[in-house]
């Protein structure tokens, strides 16, 4: 072991700075150093990094570790920024279910405080759209999810917001990030315990009038047809999960209050426990994930499941097709909305003019197809929440042309309004029960209404591969991946023809980014990109089909799609 990573344990076990007990545990470790050599050195071989979105880590005392010290120093660099950019102001600050989330806001409402930032702190967990909404509710400067979305239950973080909602983009993220780098000193992070900061007033819980506001953005310019929920709501079965997470009241709320009412909640998943006793990963792109809610909807005949993930952002959904439980993925969720919003605006006359829709440059092209035959617009952006909401706010600063009318990408996000700055998985919940309950009355389920589209437009399919690879040596690996691929030396991939490479790296008209992409002569789409928040690099491949019937174009999609996956499984197994 690298002698200057023990230096750096033995220094933060005896800095005053910490408490006893933080320091204990880094100390407890030092009295058996070869056998924790690896628990070392993953603790203290750099600091933890605040990347473009924020913190995110295992919990646990250290350098490189998620833990009320480096909460502070984060806190402490964005209250400078937002000084620097506006003379001061407030902030707004969330957490979900996540153990210490609640413990890391108050420690972030601390420092802000101390910094002269007033900090409007939700009283209970609440989901990722409702802390957006809130900064721009309170007309703040800045605010803090705590939350490390549905990583594993070690994990948890703090996502850095500005002053739209949105989270922190450049040049503001850069500066905040030079700051927290510049914070070598723990002592000159201002701080003063949270009780102080609320008899100071520098420091005050929400009401329900933020939380009620919220609903009434969903309510108002989420649903389309309210006439429709409320009178045939009731005939709609769903059953819900909330994954242990910040879910349950803000989506069973909605649902009721809309006309849902024969909504059931997995009661073994509807409390908040941040260790999700009940599944592998709380991430509703897992169908283990929403399987306690699958079998329910089966026995009991219900028509569809939902399925929220700890910060409640991202929505998950499987279908009851004729008696088989069928996920759906984010691309057909997308599209499903979008196809039902845009038939919905046009039918009542709402359809604005020049209508934009904005996507990630990952997801589905089978949204282009569907806007444009409407007469809408479709941007792409870099993925990630932050670059559409960036995009969308340039749009609002030029007074362009365009109406937002729906943003999404592929990892099961969706933004149905622009009064947040983020993937709204409460909204979501909303408008996916206004779209089934519109097919279930033409006598459709969901994947029949897929199939309604796929007929209409051609058949678009996409897939996601996501390799881990975890420490020091996953990163290095995931480093010659990429520097593989950018090197790729054949004309073939999979039995495809490669037509045209893309480097983001070098920018293509977006902000530069460490993402690659293949063209094939096909038209069909490889994407690759390391992971910005977890060890992990994904694969995107993009299919469409034009010949045959319905059934033999999914066939050959299916078919295409394997083999480039089995070939990317075979390249980085050598590599």
């Amino acid at each position: 072991m690298d002698q200057k990573f023990i230096e750096k344990a033995k220094l933060w076990g005896s800095n005053s700075y910490f408490s006893d007990s933080d320091r204990a545990e880094i100390l407890k470790l030092l009295e058996n150093i070869p056998a924790n050599e690896v628990e070392l050195n993953e603790r203290f071989y750099r600091d933890l990094e605040f990347g473009t979105g924020g913190l995110r880590a295992p919990i646990g005392m250290g350098q490189n570790r998620m833990n009320r010290y480096n909460v502070r120093r984060a806190t402490q660099a964005l209250s400078q920024m937002i000084i620097k950019n506006f003379g001061g102001g407030s902030a707004v600050i969330a957490y979900d279910s996540r153990n210490f989330s609640k413990e890391f806001a108050l420690e972030a409402a601390g420092v802000f405080a101390a910094n002269g930032i007033k900090a409007h702190v939700f009283r209970v967990l609440t989901p990722v759209p409702m802390l957006s909404f809130g900064v721009r509710y309170f007309k703040a400067q800045a605010g803090i999810m705590i939350t490390a979305s549905h990583n594993p239950p070690i994990y948890n973080g703090l996502k850095a917001y500005w002053n739209d909602g949105a989270q922190v983009v450049p040049p503001v993220d850069k500066e905040i990030i030079n700051a927290y780098n510049e914070l070598t000193d723990w002592q000159s992070i201002k701080y003063m315990p949270f009780e102080e900061a609320l008899t100071k007033g520098l420091a005050v819980w929400t009401d329900e009038l933020v939380d009620q506001a919220f609903y009434q953005v969903v309510e108002n310019k989420v649903i389309q047809d309210k006439d429709l929920c409320q009178k045939n709501g009731s005939t709609l079965s769903i059953v819900y999960t909330a994954l242990h997470g910040t879910g349950q009241v803000p989506c069973t709320y909605i649902l009721e209050k809309l006309g849902f009412t024969k909504n059931y909640s997995i009661p073994e998943q509807a409390m908040p426990n941040g260790n999700f006793p009940t599944v592998k990963s709380p991430n509703p792109e897992d169908p283990y994930a929403l399987k306690l809610a699958t079998d329910y909807m089966l026995k009991n005949n219900a028509d569809i499941v939902y399925g929220t993930d700890p910060d409640c952002d991202r929505l998950g959904v499987v279908v009851n097709n004729h008696g088989k439980a069928e996920i759906i993925n984010g691309n057909q969720i997308a599209a499903l909305m979008l196809y039902y919003v845009f038939k919905k605006k046009v039918e009542l006359k709402t359809l604005p003019e020049n209508a934009l829709v904005v996507k990630s440059i990952v997801t589905s092209p089978l949204q282009n197809a569907i806007v444009e035959s409407f007469g809408g617009t479709v941007m792409d952006t870099l993925t990630g929440f932050k670059w559409m909401a960036a995009l969308i706010r340039e749009l609002e600063e030029q007074k362009s042309k365009y109406n937002f009318v729906f943003a999404s990408e592929e990892s099961f996000g969706y933004m149905p309004h622009a009064e947040s700055r983020d993937k709204d998985g409460v909204s979501s919940v909303a408008l996916m029960s206004e779209v089934a309950l519109y097919f279930k009355l033409q006598g459709k389920n969901l994947i029949e209404a897929l199939d309604e589209i796929y007929t209409k437009y051609g058949f678009y399919y996409e897939s996601l591969l996501s390799l881990d690879y975890e420490g020091i040596a996953g990163g290095q690996k995931i480093v010659r991946i990429m520097d593989f691929f950018r090197k790729y030396p054949e004309t073939h991939f999979a039995g495809e023809i490669i037509s045209s490479t893309e480097d983001y790296e070098k920018g293509l008209n977006l902000p530069k980014s460490n993402v690659l992409s293949f063209t094939f002569s096909s038209g069909n789409k490889l994407f690759l990109r390391p992971s910005g928040t977890e060890p992990k690099i994904k694969f995107y491949v993009m299919v469409r089909e034009t010949e045959g019937d319905l059934q033999t174009k999914k066939f050959n999609a299916l078919k295409k799609i394997k083999n480039i996956e089995d070939k990317i499984l075979e390249l980085c197994e050598k590599i």
